[in-house]
């Protein structure tokens, strides 16, 4: 089994695996007299039809009876007040600088000591999709949270036949040293006022003991990514690549295939390329467009989700592919012209409206990519580049990556006074990583230097005040995959090329356009310095990541 959830006496005691205490006050809690194990979908939706406060729509579930619902199930809304994003400020990681791992242990004892009051939900599913990399993690939730428990069960694998069997003879990841996944949470933490915390909610995660405790957060997104950070971390330790980003495959006119891989945040663009079909031309099969690894040996992927958590704005009421709901979030609902209960997906209630969809949604789904990655896309927004260059060079290919720039959306909440217009950077567009960022520096590294993999950026924003359109893009990817783009090297640099783009050709000429292009290739040495200071070097990357991005610089003077 890939994760150790059972141990023989003589396994049980100080400085074996599983046992630790971080781990102890949180796996404890599952045991108590109060939890009532959920040992189906059906049971999970049950008790989330019935929650108060659900709605539940006249939207039936398409062909839910294959996911182990009811033929009748119906896709449920549930809204969870005016927090819909995640909350980064309340992240406490333990290993990084100036996490006090005592403290923050004895506030979880307190939150679990609070919840002997209530009835307690316990789920189990499996992070990962295939019997190379599969993890169990339990999820333990009060009374009341039904929705949450319901779509973290659709999110991940819930415990089917055919599942179960692919966990038994999966391999043990890390050698039998990897324990199950633990999650102790209460949306109804009354939070504290200890200072340096967030007085009403906490996200504490002990990555390195495989457990967390979300704590006074309802927002679903928190439970997902709260997840799959724990999963992530431990295939960090066990030689993969973590991506949270989308990958797919094409099947060319002459037999032969090609894999992309695409990072970027909420909003970029990473969705619509992973699932765009290109009017039929390719045979095109989608891994998944969130989260997946990389074996950095075999250059294979593997995903670790069954189905897709979306913003619902983008597919407008009567949109086709709204017949692939599960379960929605923070959305509006309304009556049609026959009386049936509809829900309104546009943001008009509030932004960043969220459902899960189904593996239906991509007809060509798979859980595994065997064939090797041949392409990386990093997405960024910066108005300085062009649609589309390619990158030369290992270490130049994995800090451009690192120093992944980009705008906020709506799926993050912020803390007070940060400008949600302003330019960020947000390493291999994953905010979830719990162990230093050279891991991934290396590991993408890796993949370019040792096993030939492209990397390429493109601009899914604007440059230098023009929009580049969805089709621009694709007609772009077309053009690589097909080995029919042409590029050329981008002076002044020397590992850097173009593909020239039609109505987007950088004037070198144009002393404004230098200036701030230089500007922002300095903004990614400050970025890469920042990570050399901050934590006390926690991010620190090898020096040979800053010199890659200061000879950029000086090749603009």
């Amino acid at each position: 089994m890939s994760t150790k959830a059972y141990y023989p006496i003589t396994e049980i005691g100080t400085s074996k695996t599983g046992f630790s205490k971080t781990r102890s006050i949180i796996e404890t809690a599952f045991y108590g007299n109060n939890v009532i194990k959920i040992n189906s979908l059906r049971e999970a939706y049950e008790l989330a039809k019935n929650s108060p406060g659900t709605i539940v729509t006249d939207i039936p579930v398409y062909r839910g009876e294959e996911f182990g619902l009811e033929k009748e199930a119906k896709v449920l809304l549930f809204n969870d007040g005016s927090i819909t994003g995640r909350y980064a400020a309340a992240r406490r990681i333990s290993g990084e600088p100036n996490i006090n791992c005592d403290e923050l242990d004895k506030m979880v004892m307190d939150a679990i000591y609070d919840t002997r009051w209530m009835n307690l939900y316990h789920a189990e599913v499996f992070v990962g999709l295939d019997s190379e990399f599969m993890v169990k993690a339990h999820l333990l939730i009060p009374e009341g949270e039904e929705n949450t428990l319901y779509s973290w069960m659709l999110n991940f694998q819930y415990m089917t036949e055919e599942y179960v069997k692919m966990y038994k003879n999966s391999n043990p990841v890390g050698e039998g040293q990897e324990p199950d996944i633990y999650i102790f949470s209460n949306p109804h933490w009354v939070g504290t006022e200890k200072p340096n915390y967030e007085p009403k909610c906490l996200c504490y995660f002990n990555t390195e003991q495989n457990c967390a405790a979300i704590l006074g957060m309802r927002y679903f997104g928190e439970f997902k990514k709260g997840t799959l950070t724990m999963a992530w971390a431990i295939a960090n330790r066990n030689g993969y690549a973590s991506c949270h980003g989308g990958q797919k495959k094409y099947r060319l006119s002459d037999g032969t295939n090609y894999v992309v891989s695409v990072f970027g945040l909420s909003g970029s663009g990473k969705s619509t390329i992973t699932h765009a079909k290109h009017g039929g031309k390719y045979d095109v099969t989608v891994l998944h467009d969130d989260a997946f690894i990389i074996n950095t040996d075999t250059c294979s992927s593997i995903a670790l989700e069954p189905t897709y958590f979306d913003k619902t704005s983008d597919y407008p009421v009567g949109c086709e592919d709204n017949k692939y709901l599960l379960t929605a979030q923070n959305c509006a609902a309304t009556l049609d012209d026959k009386g049936h209960i509809q829900l309104v997906t546009e943001d008009i209630r509030n932004g960043n409206g969220r459902a899960i969809k189904s593996r239906l949604w991509s007809p060509n789904r798979v859980d595994k990519i065997d064939e090797p990655v041949n392409s990386i896309i990093w997405i960024m927004k910066d108005s300085t580049l062009p649609p589309i260059i390619k990158l030369n060079g290992s270490a130049l290919a994995s800090v451009m990556g690192a120093t992944l720039a980009t705008k906020r959306t709506s799926a993050e909440r912020l803390a007070a006074g940060v400008d949600p217009d302003k330019l960020v950077v947000v390493p291999y567009a994953n905010p979830f990583r719990t162990y230093p960022l050279e891991n991934d520096y290396q590991k993408f590294k890796k993949l370019v230097e040792e096993k030939n993999v492209d990397c390429y950026v493109i601009n899914t924003g604007e440059f230098m005040g023009k929009k580049v359109q969805p089709k621009d893009t694709l007609e772009i990817i077309e053009a690589i995959i097909e080995k029919k783009a042409v590029f050329k090297t981008w002076i002044p640099f020397d590992n850097i090329e173009i593909m020239e783009w039609d109505g987007f050709i950088p004037e070198m000429s144009n002393e404004l356009y230098r200036k701030q292009l230089k500007a922002r290739m300095i903004d990614r040495v400050e970025e890469v310095k920042k990570f050399a200071m901050e934590k006390g070097g926690y991010d620190k990357l090898p020096d040979e990541a800053i010199e890659a991005l200061q000879k950029l610089v000086d090749a603009l003077d």
